[in-house]
């Protein structure tokens, strides 16, 4: 029986719940559940705090998670990911009063505010600045004000937070963070290919579409390379006499502008339609 945690709460919770069940795990239906047991698919589900789940996974007490990969680096735990997950994303920046700091070097003798004093550190060394890190758990924005520090690194979305505690972005990325489905370093990933399997087939049929059409015969090659899909495309003949039927996934991203070019080389009756499972 594997034994996966699941966020228990916040930004992550609910999508990855939505994920799993769209791979077929049975999930909670009451937000006070901290387990979840799926016999027909050999799955325990824990719902754990986010930023505990890299913990348990790491020390061996569960054999995979979900959670963020900011929350994974800041735990030092011995875990590692396994399967970027494609949602959940942000961004960690630095920010400060303006003038005070505009590049990465400016740092060097501050004390830097964060939620995430592992990300921070670890960026910070991979720098070779010297500075001082203070771990606060939430609110880093109004650090500066209240004297706790000089600079701040925290999730950036628009910004607007920051600007309205008269603080200004600067310097590169500290980190890209996404969720991220996580196992032991020491893990043996056999015993989850199939839950792995099942996921990497969620995030296929959230990026493509399946698109058919009907083209002539001299546009056949033209239209697959168009849309080659990920093997090939199906092509098969119709009963009418020099006309085809083409059928390929493509992204779902591109899928107007390829209707719009198999319609201008000539194709007609073209129709995507959505993929809710996949193996690839």
């Amino acid at each position: 029986m594997l034994k996966i945690a699941v966020p228990n709460k916040g930004a992550l919770s609910d999508t990855a719940s939505t994920m799993l069940r769209e791979a077929g795990y049975a999930q909670r239906s009451d937000s006070k559940q901290l387990t979840k047991l799926d016999p027909d698919n050999g799955v325990e589900f824990f719902y754990l705090r986010p930023r505990d789940i890299a913990v348990y996974v790491g020390e061996g007490t569960l054999d995979a998670g979900i959670t963020g990969r900011d929350l994974l680096l800041d735990s030092h735990a011995k875990a590692s990911e396994a399967l970027p997950l494609g949602f959940g994303r942000s961004k960690f920046r630095f920010a400060a009063r303006p003038g005070t700091a505009a590049t990465v070097a400016d740092l060097a003798g501050k004390r830097i505010a964060t939620s995430y004093d592992g990300v921070v550190a670890r960026y910070l060394a991979g720098e070779g600045i010297d500075a001082t890190v203070v771990r606060l758990d939430g609110a880093v924005e109004t650090s500066i004000q209240l004297g706790v520090a000089d600079v701040i690194a925290d999730v950036v979305e628009t910004g607007s937070t920051l600007r309205n505690a008269g603080l200004e972005v600067f310097g590169d990325v500290i980190l890209e963070s996404e969720a991220v489905m996580i196992t032991r370093d020491d893990a043996d990933r056999s015993a989850l290919e199939v839950f792995t399997r099942r996921l990497k087939g969620v995030l296929v049929a959230r990026t493509f579409v399946m698109m058919d059409y009907d083209v002539p015969a001299e546009h056949v090659e033209r239209a697959a390379a168009i849309t080659p899909g990920i093997e090939s495309p199906t092509v098969s003949p119709l009963r009418k006499e020099g006309w085809f039927a083409v059928r390929s996934m493509v992204p779902r991203s591109d899928a107007q502008r390829l209707m719009d070019e198999l319609y201008d080389l000539g194709a007609r009756a073209i129709l995507t339609t959505d993929i809710h499972a996949s193996r690839i």
